[in-house]
C-alpha cells in the first residue's frame, strides 16, 4: 500500500496533468472534486462509513477545521497542477521534500513538541537548500514552499480535527463542490469545456480526475495503520524522488549545478532527518515506549 500510494504520486499524477496540459487549471480542480465526491460517497458506503461522514458533517467545530483544511488542499492541488503544466515539476518535488520539515516546525510551534538536535540540523540544511534554490531562480521559490507549506498546514489541521481520512476527505469536497461548480461554469464561459469539446479521451480522462486523486489517499491511509510513521515517513520520500526523475529524465526540465547543489543540501537534510527518526524509533522501542 505505501509503495502503491506513493508510487502513484510519484508517476501517475504528474503524468495524468501533463497529458492534460491543454485544459485550463480551473476545469482540472473542477473534475477533481465534481468526480472525486460520487466516487467517495460510493467508497464510504461500501465500506459501511457513511455514518462516520454524517458525524462529521454535523459537527460545527469539525465543519470549521475542515473548511479550513478544504481550502488548504485545494491551493496545494492547483499549484501542483500549474507546476507539472509549467514545466516546473522538478520545484514541485522539492517542495514534498521539505514537507516533512516543515512539518516538524509546526508541530513544535503549535503542538508543543519538542525538536531534536538533529531535526534543527536538518531543518537548517533544509533552509540553505531554498535560499541556494531562491538565489538561482532570481526570487523566492515559490511553488516549492506553497506546496510543503499548503500541505504542511493540512496535515495540521487533520491531527487536531476528529474525522478520519476518507470521511474527512468526504466533507471538504462537499465543502469544494458548489465552488466548483462555480469554477467550472466561469472556465466554461471564458475558454470553452474541454470534457463536452474534447476528444472523448480527454473528457475520459478528466471524469477520472477524482478516481486519480482518491487511490493514492486510499492507499495511504491503510499504509499509516499498518506501518509505523517512521517507516511511512521514510518511504513518502518516493514520491518526490520519482517526481525529480520524471522532470529531468521524462519531461526534459533543466537541472543545472545550482539546482544540484540546492537538492544536495534537501538531501543531506532528508538523511539527517530520517536517520534521526529511525534510531529514535528503535530507543523507544527498545525501552518499551
Amino acid at each position: 500500500m505505501a509503495i502503491g500510494g506513493f508510487g502513484f504520486w510519484a508517476t501517475i499524477t504528474p503524468l495524468y496533468y501533463r497529458i492534460l496540459d491543454e485544459v485550463p487549471i480551473g476545469e482540472l480542480l473542477a473534475w477533481r472534486v465534481l468526480s472525486g465526491l460520487p466516487a467517495l460517497w460510493l467508497l464510504l458506503w461500501g465500506t459501511r462509513r457513511l455514518p462516520e461522514w454524517w458525524v462529521a458533517l454535523r459537527s460545527p467545530r469539525v465543519l470549521g477545521v475542515l473548511a479550513v483544511s478544504a481550502v488548504l488542499i485545494a491551493i496545494n492541488w492547483v499549484v501542483f497542477m500549474w507546476a507539472v503544466v509549467d514545466n516546473r515539476l522538478s520545484e514541485a518535488s522539492l517542495g514534498y521534500y521539505i514537507n516533512p520539515l516543515f512539518s516538524v516546525a509546526l508541530g513544535m510551534v503549535f503542538l508543543g513538541e519538542r525538536m531534536r538536535s538533529a531535526q534543527w540540523v536538518a531543518i537548517v540544511l533544509a533552509t540553505v537548500g531554498v535560499g541556494v534554490l531562491a538565489w538561482r531562480l532570481g526570487g523566492v521559490p515559490w511553488i516549492s514552499l506553497t506546496l510543503a507549506g499548503s500541505f504542511g498546514l493540512y496535515g495540521l489541521m487533520r491531527k487536531l480535527v476528529n474525522a478520519a481520512a476518507a470521511p474527512g476527505l468526504a466533507v471538504e469536497m462537499l465543502l469544494l463542490f458548489p465552488f466548483m461548480l462555480l469554477l467550472l461554469y466561469m472556465d466554461a464561459a471564458e475558454y470553452g469545456s474541454a470534457v463536452l469539446a474534447g476528444p472523448w479521451w480527454i473528457t475520459t480522462l478528466l471524469l477520472l480526475g477524482g478516481i486519480v486523486t482518491i487511490i493514492p489517499l486510499v492507499l495511504f491511509a491503510g499504509c499509516t495503520k499498518r506501518l509505523r510513521l517512521t517507516t511511512v515517513g521514510l518511504l513518502q520520500y518516493i514520491a518526490p524522488t520519482g517526481q525529480l526523475l520524471m522532470a529531468v529524465l521524462l519531461f526534459n526540465e533543466a537541472f543545472g549545478v545550482e539546482q544540484m547543489i540546492a537538492f544536495a543540501f534537501i538531501w543531506a537534510a532528508v538523511i539527517t532527518y530520517s536517520t534521526d527518526s529511525i534510531r529514535h524509533a528503535k530507543a523507544g522501542l527498545s525501552s518499551g515506549g
